[in-house]
């Protein structure tokens, strides 16, 4: 796309390249060399779900929404994994009803396996289900649990098809290797209790790198491809896989609309911010992303600003000592590789700013997919269902 064309987007706005998805995909495929299954977690980006329909084994569904999102693109109930710490009985008694027993639930606790018992025996199904292993926090059951549970569970109307393990992201070499031996070994042993488990959906985790001068993301793939080798042969794998699938793809969008000097530090205001771009955790303004700026100056004088966006909180610090020389009002700054969870993790109703617009971009042809959303409207009684609660609702 032209300078001039760039120079002409409506800010702020996220634009995700089609194109990138997919060599995305390609690289992960080619380091699994078929060896595993890819499981897109939905979480990371929503936008780009139709998108992978094809292009992805699986989708893994954590809330209600995320259900509706692949019910609405017509994602076929074998490709849903149902899974979440949190499963309301009417969520799980619908999915149970409209997907049977070719969606996979997952269990995270006792109560979900009574849940799900409850829900087959109604529906005379014998339902499919991932047992979810703890890494030491909220969610899924340790291993005790679970072997205890498959040396009694056998009189269930459940079929345990697999151990699914997931512990954090941007994980380095050693965990995922450490990790995916735990895995094996701990399926292994609950294949003796339950021969019908035939499979691990493991998410590595794979770091993506943000920043400027870090260097690890093709090592990732190397690792992945690596600890493939440690699932014995009765087993098949499953990868259940976000951020990595969905950052490379995605630019954020934010126009200059100020410049000053305040006490000598140099600051540029952007009519976006923080409720719409966040990178992994707590590390906006702590290191240099990668951004790119329209239209570039040959020979201006360097000066480094500290970006800020347009809500009224000290917090709303983009980048810090970031090279603008020549810097104009009206410039756009393009923040690369916005693609995973910004679009729906950033603080979107704080001050009743808009919704930031979203593109989809393939071929260098871009397709407004949502326009600007007014949180203002959200943000006061009576504009949604006239002020009335669920409870109210008939």
């Amino acid at each position: 796309m032209r300078q001039t064309e760039l120079q002409g987007t409506v800010t702020p706005a996220y634009v995700f390249d089609i194109d990138k998805l997919r060599a995305t995909m390609r690289r992960l495929r080619a380091a699994v060399d078929g060896r595993a299954k890819i499981c897109y977690a939905v979480k990371a980006n929503p936008f780009l779900a139709e998108d992978l329909t094809e292009e992805a084994d699986a989708f893994e569904v954590c809330s209600p929404g995320e259900y509706d999102i692949c019910e609405s693109l017509h994602i076929p109930a074998e490709k849903i994994v149902l899974s979440g710490v949190y499963k309301a009985e009417q969520d799980f008694r619908r999915a149970v009803r409209r997907c049977g027993v070719r969606a996979v639930y997952t269990a995270e606790s006792p109560s979900q396996l009574s849940l799900l018992s409850r829900l087959a025996e109604e529906e005379g199904l014998r339902l499919p289900v991932l047992l979810r292993l703890s890494s030491g926090n909220q969610f899924g059951m340790d291993g005790q649990t679970i072997l205890e549970f498959l040396q009694r569970g056998k009189e269930l109307p459940l079929s345990v098809v697999g151990i699914q393990y997931y512990s954090g992201t941007q994980k380095r070499a050693e965990a995922m290797k450490r990790e995916m031996q735990l895995l094996c070994e701990f399926a292994t042993r609950a294949k003796e209790l339950a021969p019908s488990i035939d499979r691990i959906e493991y998410g590595p985790g794979l770091r993506v790198d943000y920043f400027v001068g870090e260097d690890t993301e093709e090592n990732a793939l190397e690792v992945l491809s690596e600890i493939l080798q440690y699932v014995p042969p009765f087993l098949h794998t499953v990868l259940e896989i976000g951020r990595f699938i969905a950052a490379e793809c995605g630019d954020y969008y934010t126009r200059v609309v100020d410049l000053k000097h305040t006490d000598g530090a140099a600051f540029c205001i952007v009519d976006g911010g923080i409720h719409h771009l966040k990178y992994y955790g707590q590390t906006m303004a702590m290191k240099v992303p990668f951004v790119s700026r329209y239209p570039l100056r040959e020979g201006a004088k360097e000066e480094n600003r500290t970006v800020c966006g347009a809500l009224c909180t000290t917090a709303d610090v983009l980048v810090r000592d970031l090279p603008l020389g020549g810097v104009s009002a009206g410039d756009l700054l393009v923040f690369h590789k916005a693609g995973a969870y910004s679009v729906t993790e950033g603080i979107g109703l704080f001050l009743s700013r808009d919704l930031p617009r979203i593109y989809r971009e393939e071929g260098g042809k871009r397709t407004l997919l949502r326009d600007f959303i007014q949180t203002s409207k959200i943000n006061r009684k009576g504009e949604i269902n006239n002020g009335k609660t669920s409870c109210d609702l008939k």
